[in-house]
């Protein structure tokens, strides 16, 4: 709230306006969500089924096309500006709308740092502190106001949506750095939200996953520890050896693509020699154990994939409790697409009742 005690909708002051071209691409592309499958893939201009048998749902199918041959639909386009200006932009074209929360409050975390609350009743059950996907480059709480919205109704939690710094202005340790300042942060508000600091959950999706999963890493043994590590399909190894066979499989024609990982990678960490570090790709870290339980969401036609479930699997040997669920006919980034398909809210809702299940 601001000093008047007034709500104040945080997307439309920091999401950039709606071109003409976009509000004609949302216009079309928005009814998608609420038409039957059967119609919508002729829409998609081909249906697919993974190696596992698993078939595309076709919402998804639609996106991925069309970021693959629509001119200003891909991921990561033009230069680095540009493409932040056009993922605020896509983001904003298929938001959700959803009712006024009872809080939503801007704040600063430290001089570098920027995060703002959402809280969609009177009371709260808990927190989650949630970091951005965009591939540590991309990305905003602008990009993501819809998924905090949503996480907050889901879980009756108030939710902090962090502006950590991005590459390759401020490379790794940037990022990493950042989320151990918010966790510092919030444990320290907690009770000033009325809130207990052992119901705080850390999560995130893609490179927000990643942060999570890390900055879990960072305070092991600790005397507050999260409780929960919700990590939705998050980058867990960015060395060499991340040669997996869902990153060759959906390498390309799946919205995020190899070529984009690389691209992402080389901003974040220019240096090879720290992409084998515990700090960027947790996969490969030492020892586990230790570590909060985890939520681990995977999608089926995601290039991220297998590493989501190389390390489910390392946490679950550790001995770190673990469910790991997979959204089989999805892609990468469906947490922003839950306006456009009925199967990105399901396993949305699937996630919003794990968080609950921890508070």
């Amino acid at each position: 709230m601001d000093g008047h005690g007034k709500l104040r909708d945080v997307s439309q002051a920091t999401t950039p306006p709606l071109s003409l071209v976009a509000k004609v691409k949302r216009a079309l592309v928005k009814p998608v969500g609420k038409m039957p499958d059967a119609l919508v893939a002729p829409l998609s201009r081909w249906t697919r089924v993974n190696s596992d048998g698993e078939h595309l749902d076709p919402p998804m199918a639609m996106i991925a096309w069309a970021a693959a041959h629509v001119p200003g639909m891909a991921l990561v386009s033009g230069t680095v500006s540009q493409s932040r200006h056009r993922m605020e932009e896509s983001s904003a074209m298929i938001a959700e709308t959803f009712p006024p929360m009872a809080v939503v409050e801007d704040f600063r975390i430290n001089d570098d740092v920027s995060a703002t609350r959402y809280r969609a009743g009177e009371q709260s059950s808990g927190i989650v502190l949630y970091f951005h996907g965009g591939g540590f480059v991309l990305g905003s709480r602008a990009s993501h106001d819809g998924v905090a919205r949503r996480l907050a109704i889901g879980t009756g939690a108030d939710v902090v949506s962090v502006e950590y710094r991005l590459a390759p202005e401020h490379p790794f340790p940037a990022a990493a750095d950042d989320a151990l300042a918010a966790w510092r942060f919030v444990v320290d508000a907690a009770p000033r939200w009325g809130v207990s600091a052992d119901k705080i959950v850390v999560g995130g999706d893609s490179a927000g996953g990643n942060l999570a999963a890390v900055l879990a890493l960072d305070v092991r043994g600790e005397a507050v520890q999260p409780a929960l590590q919700l990590l939705i399909y998050p980058v867990t190894n960015s060395s060499e050896s991340a040669d997996t066979a869902s990153r060759r499989e959906f390498a390309d024609g799946y919205y995020l693509t190899a070529e984009r990982i690389n691209w992402f990678t080389e901003n974040y960490v220019p240096d090879p020699a720290d992409r084998s570090g515990h700090r960027v790709s947790p996969l490969l870290a030492d020892d586990l154990s230790g570590l909060p339980p985890a939520y681990v969401l995977i999608a089926g036609f995601d290039p991220l994939r297998d590493e989501g479930i190389a390390y489910a699997d390392r946490l679950r040997a550790a001995g770190v409790p673990v469910t790991l669920d997979r959204a089989s006919g999805l892609i990468h980034g469906f947490v922003n697409m839950t306006a456009l398909s009925a199967q990105a809210r399901t396993a949305f809702d699937r996630l919003s009742a794990a968080v609950r299940a921890v508070l």
